[in-house]
C-alpha cells in the first residue's frame, strides 16, 4: 500500500486534469491505486480546501450536461449524477423545481430522432420513440404525452 500524501495529492489532481469527478470517484481511483484511505482522504481534504473538489458545483454541471445535451428526463439525469458518485442529499438540492423539464425534452428528443426515423412505418417508429424515451427515464405518462403532441402522425408515415 502507497502511503505517500504528496504521491496521493499529485495523483489525484493528474486524475482531476483529465476531467471533472466527484469526491468518490477521486476516492475510488486513489484506493484502485493503492493508496490507503487515510491518505486518500487526505488528499481529498486539501483537493476540497482549495476548490478543486465540488460535488455541488460538479453536480450543476452533470445536470447541464444530462438535459441538456443528453436529453434525459429528470429521473434519467438523477440516475446519472447518482453513478457518477453524487450524494443523494445534493441532487435533491440541485434538482429542487426542475420536475417540469421532462415534456420539452421529451418533445425535443422525439423532433431529433423522427428524422432519423423518416421512412420507417408508423407503428415501427413509434415503438422505437417509445423506447428510446423509456430508456432515458421517461415517465409512461410523459411518454404518451410526447408523442400525441409531436408532429407524429400515423397518415404521415403510412
Amino acid at each position: 500500500m502507497k502511503d505517500s500524501h504528496a504521491e496521493a495529492k499529485h495523483y489525484a489532481l493528474k486524475l482531476l486534469s483529465y476531467k471533472g469527478r466527484s469526491e468518490k470517484e477521486v476516492e475510488e481511483r486513489l484506493r484502485k491505486k493503492g493508496f490507503e484511505k487515510a491518505v486518500a482522504s487526505s488528499a481529498i481534504r486539501y483537493l476540497k480546501s482549495i476548490g478543486l473538489i465540488d460535488d455541488a458545483a460538479f453536480a450543476e454541471i452533470l445536470k447541464r450536461e444530462a438535459l441538456g445535451a443528453r436529453l434525459l428526463s429528470v429521473n434519467g439525469a438523477k440516475r446519472y449524477l447518482f453513478s457518477r458518485g453524487i450524494p443523494a442529499d445534493v441532487i435533491t438540492g440541485v434538482f429542487a423545481g426542475d420536475e417540469n423539464t421532462d415534456t420539452g425534452n421529451a418533445k425535443s428528443l422525439i423532433e431529433k430522432k423522427l428524422r432519423v426515423l423518416r421512412d420507417c412505418p408508423a407503428e415501427t417508429a413509434k415503438r422505437r420513440l417509445y423506447n428510446l424515451l423509456a430508456r432515458r427515464g421517461y415517465s409512461w405518462e410523459t411518454i404518451m404525452s410526447a408523442l400525441k403532441d409531436s408532429n407524429f402522425n400515423q397518415e404521415d408515415k403510412a
